[in-house]
């Protein structure tokens, strides 16, 4: 889809409900599910964190979903597709704040030249016990991004049509931080399998892009 098109229809996204926690349990592996009935997000303390769910134009003008793979390091979320993003500092205003900044530190987008149209569903994190805030924005004059070397090992350009095919959900059996071997649903994106936090993230906003698509 034409980038110029996609900017006026999702605009319309502003006075969408949030599907929530409907939409996320579709891509959520029956552990967390059941995790989450039988404790308390609140009683964990979590940290919090902001990311932001980017869409631009390519040289084609057609829209993309910005992406990143993140390094292998020694932690839950090593060698993990995710949004640009991450926890919350002192300098930050509030969650929105910290998802621009973090943004501008891993992929070199000023905060400035980002309209963020919807702030969405938090997702509680477990392994990493961290409450994440996402929020939809649209970078109509994207510059070339500049990757963060330290934290992110590739971007992952997401064409909105492959987003939006409904083939491109899957099933898979993988190993996470807290079981072996269970069925997991995800999304398959650009090679990648992507699933966890960030593809509950892209459930809800595939059905509010639904609405208005």
């Amino acid at each position: 889809m034409d980038f110029n098109e996609f900017y006026e229809l999702a605009l319309k996204l502003k006075n969408l409900p949030l599907p929530g926690e409907e939409s996320h349990n579709k891509m959520s592996p029956q552990l967390r599910i059941q995790w989450l009935k039988n404790n308390r997000v609140q009683d964990a303390n979590p940290k919090r964190a902001g990311v932001m769910a980017l869409f631009y134009p390519d040289a084609e003008h057609e829209t993309r979903l910005l992406l990143i793979l993140r390094k292998v390091y020694q932690g839950v979320h090593s060698n993990q597709i995710g949004f640009p993003g991450g926890k919350v500092e002192q300098i930050d205003k509030d969650l929105m704040d910290t998802a621009l900044r973090e943004t501008h530190e891993e992929v070199g987008v000023l905060p400035n030249e980002v309209e963020v149209v919807k702030e969405l569903s938090e997702v509680y994190i477990p392994p990493s016990n961290f409450l994440m805030r996402p929020f939809i924005g649209l970078y109509p004059n994207p510059r070339p991004f500049v990757k963060e070397d330290y934290e992110v090992e590739s971007l992952v350009e997401v064409h909105l049509k492959d987003f939006m095919d409904d083939s491109n959900h899957i099933k898979e059996i993988l190993t996470t931080s807290y079981a072996k071997n269970i069925d997991v649903p995800a999304f398959k994106l650009n090679g990648y399998t992507v699933w966890g936090a960030t593809a509950m993230v892209l459930s809800e906003i595939k059905e509010l892009l639904r609405q208005v698509l």
